[in-house]
């Protein structure tokens, strides 16, 4: 397979992207050495071997989600540039 313009123009198209000129030649010519690439996987000899799912039999072994709090609410608003008695004040964001 060769990377020729339609296909740039048509993954620039899909990816809201915009190629011209010599960035558009540069993008051709990346987009053939990843094809090059991926067709050196042909030359692999893959005879008898297993398709790989996961990539160990290791489980994830995680610990109990127990919630606790370190931060009371007046440490926590200790240090705040503004507050409102219990709670933080941001600047208005919305109008």
């Amino acid at each position: 397979m060769n990377i020729d313009d339609s296909i740039v123009d048509k993954i620039a198209g899909l990816s809201k992207l915009k190629f011209e000129g010599k960035s558009k030649d540069k993008m051709k010519d990346d987009m053939n050495k990843m094809i090059d690439f991926v067709g050196k996987l042909n030359e692999v000899n893959t005879e008898g071997i297993e398709p790989l799912i996961h990539l160990t039999e290791e489980l994830n072994v995680l610990r109990d989600d127990v919630p606790y709090s370190e931060t009371t609410q007046e440490e926590a608003l200790k240090n705040a540039p503004k507050k409102d008695s219990d709670y933080f004040r941001i600047p208005k964001v919305l109008k």
